[in-house]
């Protein structure tokens, strides 16, 4: 009976569907968070005079409460995914750049007197040194942008993006408790395995590079 009334709320919120618009809108904003993120904290590396302006000014981003954020965003992008991922590439820009930042700098100098004995440029040592020692760090960023990402595009649903938290909004303005318990276990769930995913990898690049 349980498992009846489960696929019924299931098939009854198009989860499926729905699923898939949500981790759309995860992937979208993650893959261009990373790419941003990283080439800002390379950038930053290389000009170290502005990191710490730049990294407080991520950080004033951050602290805007999520949902003031999101309205914030709706006059220049309008109501659906597009705010949605913009404000995920916003609040996962800081760990991924500072995380990114950190590893370059702090990389042991044995190494880098090791590289600079063979010969190697700075331009050598920062891609084949620098960039592989600092992985394990810039993971742990990602990871929690994950975090925050995943959490943004739940909020989604309030200015009609679609997603999980779409049919979490349905649900709480029905108070459709069934729809509300498998809606967010579900989205729940997925924020479990994602970070699961996301923490292997991370464990993977330690064993492989060591931390620091």
């Amino acid at each position: 009976m349980l498992l009846t009334d489960l696929v019924d709320v299931w098939e009854t919120n198009s989860l499926t569907t729905r699923t898939i618009e949500h981790l759309t809108m995860f992937s979208i904003a993650i893959v261009i968070a990373s790419i941003i993120g990283v080439s800002i904290g390379i950038y930053l590396y290389s000009r170290p005079r502005i990191a710490h302006p730049v990294l407080n000014f991520l950080n004033v981003v951050e602290t805007i409460p999520d949902i003031p954020l999101l309205v914030l965003l709706l006059p220049i992008f309008g109501l659906g995914e597009e705010p949605t991922i913009v404000a995920s590439i916003l609040y996962s820009l800081l760990p991924i750049t500072r995380n990114t930042y950190t590893g370059l700098k702090e990389v042991d100098q044995q190494y880098i007197d090791i590289a600079h004995a063979m010969g190697l440029s700075q331009r050598e040592i920062l891609m084949k040194v620098r960039i592989p020692l600092s992985l394990p760090m810039i993971a742990g960023g990602l990871r929690i942008a994950l975090v925050f990402t995943m959490g943004v595009v739940t909020l989604g649903g309030l200015i009609a993006a679609g997603g999980l938290g779409a049919a979490l909004i349905a649900g709480i303005q029905l108070y459709n408790v069934g729809t509300i318990l498998v809606a967010g276990i579900w989205t729940g769930l997925l924020a479990v395995i994602l970070d699961g995913f996301a923490g292997t990898i991370e464990k993977k690049l330690q064993r492989r590079y060591g931390t620091w």
